[in-house]
């Protein structure tokens, strides 16, 4: 790959995927097995997992505070905060014919984002602005948000879970003109490493008509409107 310091190219090992931040799929990697097992299972060895970790920073599971923790955590991650990651949870479109005949932008903006970035295992915290022109169908408005949080449950980088709320709309809708960004802070830049945490990252997906410069200037004129 190409530094982007001095546009040398060099080789990329591990670590640079991380310092660059390189996308590798736009499909989460999951293993063809990844649901040979159910989500009560999960828990039970997530849960036994997790107390290992915690016996090896030294903690005693035996305080009050500290001897639930692992089972807690284990829920979380299979019922919550991971919850993205079962096809089986994946929202059921509510489409709409659009006798209407509506043709303009239609903006969904503000959209809660919590997310975990795949590489710490923290948490990524930011807001969704979503956008297509209907042509034969429309969608139920909060599908949208629930699209946006299905992709974000799961760990991620922020440039897939862009694309993947994309085409899960270009799907949905059977259109190209779907346009998708996300404002998000990264808890692995501001709690860790250099602990900036001023900075934000932002990331955008444009298809169809919003390929045209103006119409994306109209649609970053809307989200950033109060």
């Amino acid at each position: 790959m190409k530094d982007p310091g001095n546009g040398k190219t060099q080789s990329i090992n591990f670590e640079d995927i991380i310092d660059y931040h390189v996308l590798t799929s736009v499909d989460t990697p999951l293993r063809s097995d990844a649901f040979k097992i159910d989500d009560e299972l999960k828990i039970e060895l997530i849960e036994k997992n997790f107390k290992d970790i915690m016996q090896i920073l030294g903690l005693d599971l035996n305080d009050e505070s500290l001897k639930d923790t692992p089972k807690r955590v284990a829920k979380m991650y299979v019922k919550e905060v991971f919850s993205g990651l079962n096809p089986e949870n994946k929202p059921q479109p509510t489409i709409f014919e659009n006798k209407f005949k509506f043709n303009e932008m239609l903006i969904e903006k503000d959209i809660t984002i919590y997310s975990y970035c795949e590489h710490h295992f923290v948490p990524i915290i930011g807001k969704a602005h979503i956008a297509y022109f209907p042509k034969n169908y429309v969608i139920g408005l909060s599908k949208l948000n629930r699209f946006a949080q299905y992709y974000a449950k799961r760990p991620q980088v922020q440039e897939r879970l862009t694309i993947q709320i994309a085409n899960e709309l270009k799907d949905t809708l059977q259109t190209e003109d779907v346009a998708v960004v996300i404002d998000a802070d990264h808890l692995c830049v501001a709690s860790r490493g250099v602990n900036d945490v001023n900075s934000s990252t932002m990331t955008s997906s444009y298809h169809g008509k919003f390929l045209n410069y103006e119409t994306r200037k109209e649609f970053i004129s809307h989200i950033r409107s109060a």
